[in-house]
Order: C-alpha cells, then structure tokens, then sequence
C-alpha cells in the first residue's frame, strides 16, 4: 500500500513538473511578443486570422475599473476583425477570446495558479499604458465572451460579450 502511494505521489509530482515547463509568470511586464507563425487551431469561436485580410478593425479600451469599452460587439460570421486592445489601465490586462463556459473555467484555474501565463492567438496580454492586438476570424456565428482572465479581474466583471450572426 505504501509503496503505490509513493508512486502515485511520484507521478502527480512528475505531471506538475512536466506541466510547468509551459508555465511562464502573468505579472511580467516585459512579454516579448512572439514572432514566426500563428498557430491556426479551430475554436467553437473562429480560427487565428491573417493580418492582411482583416475585413474590420475594432478598437477596445480596457482600465482598473475592471471594465471593457465597449462591452458588447457584433460581428457577421465570416468575417475577420483585428482587435486593437488599450490598456488604460495602471495594471496588467488582457484580452482573451472563447466561449463563456471556456473562460470561466480558464479564470477558474488563473485563480488557482495566478503566475500562469499563455500565449494562443486568441489571447493578448497588454502591460499597462501599452496596445495589444488580435487578428481573429469568426467562422462560427454564436454568442462568446472577450474577457481578462489575470486573477480576481474575471471575477471582478472584466467581461464583455461577442455577438456573431450567421450572415
């Protein structure tokens, strides 16, 4: 009994590890953007967009209100928006695109693990006073969520809502 519970402990310790070496710290105002190719992946809320094609540029402001302007934003299925996200605010930010159920699970685990950091192309992370940008494409009408999921801001309404009719 003692020793399977020395290899069980063994395992859960080698997953965490093997975990963190994908793990990178939020707080780090000195996020290099990435450069080379976007990882293309189909979401239930659209595909990583090309930046030469965007059809639409929307422009997002963010501050420690915990609040998004605007909060809501339609767009027509099909096509591509480039979001241009401010930070405002005298905090770190961020911009993450998915389904409700998605992000209030992903804040879920930010609350677990606030150091946690990602880099999809779905997501910007804008230091304060600094711009980010998002080049998505909406290939999926139906009703998703942009929100900043750091620990607490989720939490705190940092939600707004993404309205994609079908034509």
């Amino acid at each position: 009994m003692q020793r399977s519970k020395r290899r069980l402990l063994a395992a859960t310790a080698m997953a965490l590890l093997a975990a963190a070496g994908r793990v990178r710290a939020h707080g780090d105002e000195t996020h290099a953007q990435t450069t080379g190719p976007v990882r293309k992946e189909q979401k239930d809320w659209g595909i990583a967009g090309d930046a030469g094609p965007a059809t639409r540029r929307v422009e997002v402001g963010m501050s420690d209100d915990m609040r998004f302007k605007p909060d809501h934003i339609a767009i027509r299925r099909g096509d591509t928006v480039r979001f241009v996200v401010h930070n405002r605010g005298k905090v770190m930010h961020e911009f993450v695109i998915g389904t409700p159920a998605e992000n209030q699970k992903h804040a879920a685990l930010m609350q677990k693990f606030p150091g946690m950091e990602h880099d999809e192309p779905y997501m910007a992370h804008v230091p304060p006073g600094k711009t980010g940008q998002i080049v998505w494409t909406f290939n999926r009408a139906g009703t998703f969520e942009f929100a900043c999921l750091i620990a607490g801001h989720y939490q705190a309404g940092m939600v707004g809502t993404l309205s994609v009719s079908a034509s």
